[in-house]
C-alpha cells in the first residue's frame, strides 16, 4: 500500500501546533503517557534480546518495540512544542539536563500563584524530608511531581561533567562537603535518630553506616540530589515569579530572615539576568 508522506507531514505539524495550546490536565496526561510509554517500550525491547538469545526471536515483538519508540519520541515533540510555548518553559528548556518531558513536567504541575515562594514547591513536590504522612491523612505532596523531581535529580547527576552543566556541578560539590562532614562524624546524631525511628535489619549495609554514627552513601547520594534539584526549583520560582508578575518574588528565608549572605545566580534568564536566588 503506498503512502501519501505529504498527508502524514501535514498530520505531524498540525499536531504539534495543537500541543502548543495544551491545557495543564492534557500535559500533565501526555507526561505520564510518556513515561508509561518508555517503560513499556524497554520492557519490551529487553523480552526481545531475551529471545533472541534463546533462538526465539518474534517478529511482533520486534515490531511493537519499534513502534513504542516511534511513539515515545511523537509525544516529546508535542511536550517541546507545550514548554517552547511557555517562556518559563523555554528558560527550564535552556537548562543542561532538562529536557522537554521534565520542562513540560514542572509546567502542567506547579501553579505559580499558589507559590509565592521557593519553599511552597519544595513542600508540593515532597522535597522537605522532615514532613511527614500520617496513616489516614491525605499525601501532603504531589506524587507525580515528586517522580519528577526525582528524575531532574538524576538528570542532573548525569551532566555534571559536560562544559555547559550548571546544576550538577552544584550537586558534586554539594556531595564532596557533605561526604567530608559524614566522615567528621557530624551527622552521628542523625545517624542515631535514623536507628530509633526506622526498622532496619543489622544484615543490611545501611545498618553499618548508620551503627558507626554516619549515613550512607546512599543517603548522602540522595540528600545532594535533592539539594541540586531544590536550588533549581527556586530558579524555576523566580523566573515564573517574574513572569506572572513583572518583579521580584518574596526573598526566602534563609536571606530575609536568618540573615543568609550566599546567594546563587539564576542562569539563561536573559530579560532579568542580573537577578539572584537564594541556595
Amino acid at each position: 500500500m503506498d503512502m501519501d508522506f505529504n498527508k502524514v507531514t501535514r498530520l505531524q505539524k498540525d499536531i504539534r501546533q495543537a500541543a502548543s495550546t495544551l491545557s495543564k490536565t492534557e500535559a500533565r496526561y501526555l507526561v505520564d503517557c510518556y513515561y508509561q510509554t518508555q517503560e513499556h517500550r524497554i520492557a519490551t525491547a529487553a523480552q526481545s534480546r531475551t529471545l533472541s538469545k534463546s533462538g526465539e526471536p518474534n517478529a511482533v515483538i520486534d515490531y511493537l518495540t519499534g513502534e513504542l519508540s516511534v511513539l515515545e519520541n511523537e509525544i516529546k515533540k508535542a511536550l517541546q512544542t507545550y514548554a517552547e510555548n511557555d517562556p518559563v518553559g523555554r528558560w527550564s528548556l535552556s537548562v543542561c539536563g532538562i529536557g522537554p518531558v521534565l520542562a513540560a513536567g514542572l509546567l502542567a504541575h506547579i501553579d505559580i500563584e499558589k507559590a509565592p515562594t521557593a519553599g511552597h514547591i519544595w513542600s508540593f513536590a515532597g522535597l522537605e524530608p522532615n514532613t511527614k504522612w500520617e496513616k489516614g491523612q491525605k499525601r501532603p505532596w504531589n506524587a507525580s511531581l515528586k517522580v519528577i523531581c526525582w528524575k531532574i535529580g538524576q538528570s542532573f547527576v548525569k551532566v555534571s561533567s559536560n562544559d555547559k552543566d550548571i546544576y550538577g556541578k552544584l550537586w558534586k560539590d554539594r556531595k564532596d562537603y557533605e561526604m567530608a562532614k559524614n566522615e567528621a562524624g557530624d551527622y552521628a546524631e542523625q545517624a542515631a535518630l535514623k536507628l530509633t525511628q526506622f526498622k532496619i535489619g543489622k544484615d543490611t549495609e545501611a545498618y553499618k553506616w548508620y551503627a558507626q554514627g554516619k549515613l550512607p552513601p546512599a543517603h548522602i547520594q540522595q540528600r545532594t540530589e535533592r539539594y541540586a534539584t531544590k536550588i533549581f526549583l527556586a530558579h524555576w520560582q523566580h523566573v515564573a515569579y517574574f513572569e506572572r508578575y513583572g518583579s521580584d518574588p518574596p526573598k526566602p528565608y534563609a536571606i530575609a530572615i536568618l540573615g543568609h549572605a550566599h546567594e546563587i545566580l539564576v542562569p539563561n534568564y536573559v530579560k532579568y539576568e542580573e537577578d539572584t536566588y537564594a541556595n
